[in-house]
């Protein structure tokens, strides 16, 4: 697994919107939320559509228009973030990447597939727990939450 700029900057600008929420600002445009947070603003402006696509964010057009979060921050998950910007969480090489046919294809014997499969259910499961509200707590409550989840 690989954590990307993708996710990193979708992250950092959901939890931004997520804060707005939470104080009851309105849109914010894409190259005024990269100015703030630093990030390029021809990359925000990609990673909001991606993010509109996958019904995360929605737009307003007009003089106070910008993005906005379309559910609340704590029905938004990690893992929905990271799906929007990198259509997986987790990407199986010997399904993207066969190094042998006759051992890489589906109907192939082998062993070692289900342990990517259930280190991806996982993952995805460990993603899909924590939320933006989740992630907008201090440090220390988000270090508790995470401790908590390794101890299951």
């Amino acid at each position: 697994m690989r954590i990307t700029t993708w996710t990193e900057y979708s992250l950092i600008i959901t939890l931004h919107l997520a804060r707005r929420k939470r104080i009851g600002d309105g849109a914010v445009p894409a190259r005024e939320l990269a100015e703030i947070e630093g990030l390029p603003a021809d990359y925000t402006e990609q990673i909001f559509l991606r993010l509109r696509r996958a019904g995360l964010v929605q737009s307003v057009r007009g003089a106070k228009g910008g993005y906005f979060l379309n559910r609340p921050p704590e029905e938004i998950s990690v893992r929905d973030v990271m799906a929007a910007c990198e259509r997986q969480t987790f990407e199986v090489n010997c399904e993207t990447h066969p190094v042998n046919d006759d051992r890489c294809s589906p109907a192939a014997a082998c062993s070692i597939r289900p342990m990517w499969a259930a280190l991806q259910q996982r993952i995805d499961d460990f993603l899909s727990s924590v939320t933006l509200a989740d992630l907008l707590k201090q440090e220390a409550s988000v270090e508790e939450l995470v401790a908590i989840s390794d101890s299951d």
